[in-house]
C-alpha cells in the first residue's frame, strides 16, 4: 500500500528564510511556465508541453545560479509537472462540458497560493533521515537548504518514494509518500454496521450509536469574526496587517487540525469495532453547490442553503470518508459504499418509501405500518441492508 507520513520541521531562522526563498523561486518558475504557454498559444497558436519546458530548465538554471540554479533539478521538474497536470485537468473539464460550471483555466499563483515543493525521488536533491547516526533526532537534507531537524512522532514504514515540504502559516512540514507500507490487520469482531452521515450527529450507526458533530468552525466563529474585522481595519502593505493575516491564518489552521484529529479518531473507532462497514456514496461537491433560488424569487432559500453548506463542510464528510477508506484498507476491513437515494425516507421494517415518513430531522414514522424510530438510525439500517445486498450480489456473480 501507499501511505503518507507528515512530520513537523524544526528549521533554524536561516533555514526558514531559505525555505521561503525556495518556495518563491518555484512559484516564479510555475508562473513563468504558465505565461510561456499562454503567450505561445495566443501569438503563434503553438502548444507548449511539459517536455519542451523541462528541456529549457538547464538554460534557466545556468543563467540564474543564485536563484533557480540553487535548487534541485528534479524538484523544478515536479513544479512543471504540476502545471502540466493543471492543464490536463482543465482540458478534461472542458471536454466534459458540465452545464453551469466553468472549466477553470490554470491561474497564476500568488505568494499565499503556492506552499508546497516536491522532490520526486528520495536521494535526488533530497535525503530522508540524512544523519541516521544521530542518536536523538531525525533530519531531512534538501539541496540548497541543508539538514533540517524533523519532529518524527511515529516510525516511517515502507519505502520512501517522494518527499514534499509544505508551509502552513508559520509552520513547516515534511510529507513522505511511501510505497510498500505493510498492512496491519486488526482482530475480527464479527460485527457489521451501516453509517449515516449527518449534521446534527456526525455519524449514526445501524446499532443506534451516535457520534456528536463537534462543529469546530461554529465554536471558533466569534474569534474568527474578531480576527477578520481586525484585519479589515489594517492598512494594506503595513506590518500590522501582516501580523493580522498571520493571526487569522493561525485560527483557521487550528480549526483544520481539530477537524483532522476528530475524523481520525472517529474512523479508527469504527474500524476497530466492525468487520464490515457500509457508508453512503456521497457527492459532496454537488450537495454543497450554491443555491440560485427560483425564477420568480432569485434569492429564495439562498441564505438557508449557504448555512447548510457551511455546516456540511464543517462536518468534514469528505475527509472522514477518505480517512475511513484508508484505515479500513490497512486494517483488513471491508468498506462498501452504496447509493444513499431514498434511505432516509424508506421504512426499515416494511420498505415503504414516502416523503411523509420523515416527520422532522430526528423523527421517522412510517405512514404504512406505523413503525417509529430515530430517523438517522432508520437510514443507517437501510444503508447496511443495501450494502450487504450489494456484496451478496457481487459474490453470487
Amino acid at each position: 500500500m501507499r501511505r503518507s507520513f507528515k512530520f513537523l520541521l524544526r528549521p533554524t531562522a536561516k533555514q526558514t528564510a531559505t525555505l521561503s526563498a525556495c518556495l518563491d523561486d518555484h512559484r516564479e518558475l510555475y508562473n513563468a511556465a504558465l505565461e510561456h504557454r499562454r503567450t505561445a498559444y495566443r501569438r503563434a497558436g503553438v502548444t507548449v508541453r511539459y517536455g519542451d519546458q523541462s528541456a529549457e530548465l538547464k538554460y534557466i538554471r545556468g543563467e540564474d545560479l543564485d536563484g533557480q540554479g540553487r535548487w534541485s533539478f528534479s524538484s523544478q521538474q515536479a513544479t512543471l509537472r504540476r502545471l502540466d497536470k493543471a492543464f490536463a485537468a482543465f482540458f478534461r473539464r472542458l471536454k466534459a462540458g458540465k452545464a453551469g460550471r466553468k472549466p477553470g483555466f490554470p491561474r497564476f499563483k500568488g505568494s499565499g497560493w503556492f506552499d508546497t515543493v516536491e522532490w520526486p525521488k528520495d536521494g535526488d536533491g533530497c535525503r530522508w533521515d540524512s544523519q541516521p547516526e544521530h542518536p536523538t533526532a531525525t533530519f531531512v537534507r534538501l539541496q540548497g537548504i541543508g539538514h533540517i531537524r524533523v519532529h518524527q512522532h511515529r516510525p516511517v514504514k515502507g519505502r520512501v518514494k517522494t518527499i514534499s515540504v509544505k508551509r502552513e502559516g508559520s509552520r513547516w512540514y515534511v510529507i513522505l509518500s511511501c510505497d510498500d507500507v505493510p498492512a496491519e490487520p486488526l482482530p475480527t469482531t464479527g460485527a457489521t454496521a451501516g453509517i449515516d452521515m449527518g449534521v446534527a450527529s456526525l455519524i449514526t450507526t445501524s446499532d443506534a450509536g451516535h457520534l456528536d458533530n463537534p462543529r469546530h468552525l461554529a465554536a471558533s466563529a466569534s474569534r474568527l469574526t474578531a480576527a477578520q474585522q481586525a484585519l479589515a481595519r489594517k492598512t494594506r502593505g503595513s506590518n500590522r496587517r501582516r501580523k493580522a493575516v498571520a493571526r487569522l491564518a493561525a485560527l483557521h489552521a487550528k480549526v483544520r487540525r481539530q477537524r483532522l484529529d476528530g475524523v481520525h479518531k472517529a474512523a479508527l473507532a469504527l474500524v476497530r469495532a466492525y468487520d464490515v462497514i457500509v457508508c453512503e456514496d456521497l457527492r459532496i461537491a454537488n450537495m454543497t453547490r450554491s443555491a440560485a433560488g427560483t425564477r420568480d424569487a432569485p434569492g429564495a432559500g439562498v441564505a438557508a442553503k449557504s448555512g447548510l453548506n457551511r455546516s456540511i463542510l464543517d462536518a468534514s464528510w469528505g475527509i472522514f470518508l477518505t480517512i475511513l477508506t484508508n484505515k479500513a484498507e490497512s486494517a483488513g476491513r471491508e468498506l462498501i459504499a452504496v447509493n444513499p437515494a431514498g434511505t432516509s425516507r424508506t421504512c426499515s421494517r416494511c420498505g415503504h418509501c414516502a416523503k411523509d415518513n420523515r416527520l422532522t430531522q430526528a423523527e421517522f414514522a412510517c405512514t404504512a405500518c406505523g413503525h417509529i424510530a430515530h430517523a438517522d438510525v432508520n437510514a443507517a439500517i437501510n444503508i447496511l441492508r443495501a450494502g450487504l445486498a450489494l456484496r451478496d450480489a457481487a459474490q453470487a456473480a
